[in-house]
This record gives structure tokens, sequence and C-alpha cells, in this order.
């Protein structure tokens, strides 16, 4: 019973997991382009904290 009932709390956790694990499956191109993203959008955070 113990150990029926850890592999149920082990699923639910996997479950909750599950955006992560749609993340590191995203291409070499879609991380890129991720990335790009997030570098353009912290650079115009920081232009307009400068002007």
């Amino acid at each position: 019973m113990s150990h029926s009932h850890h592999h149920h709390a082990h699923e639910h956790r996997a479950i909750a997991a599950a955006p992560t694990f749609s993340l590191l499956r995203l291409s070499a191109w879609e991380r890129l382009a991720g990335a790009g993203v997030v570098l353009c959008a912290l650079w115009l955070l920081v232009f307009g904290v400068l002007v």
C-alpha cells in the first residue's frame, strides 16, 4: 500500500512539472528565438529606465 501511494504522489509531481518538460522539449531555434525576445525585452526595460 505504501509503495502504491508513493507512486501516486510521484505522478502528481510529474504532472505539476509538465510546463518545465515542455520547455526542455523546444528545438534549438525556438530556444534561440525565446532568448532573443527576452534579451530585447530586458534592453527595452534598461533604456526605459535610462530615458
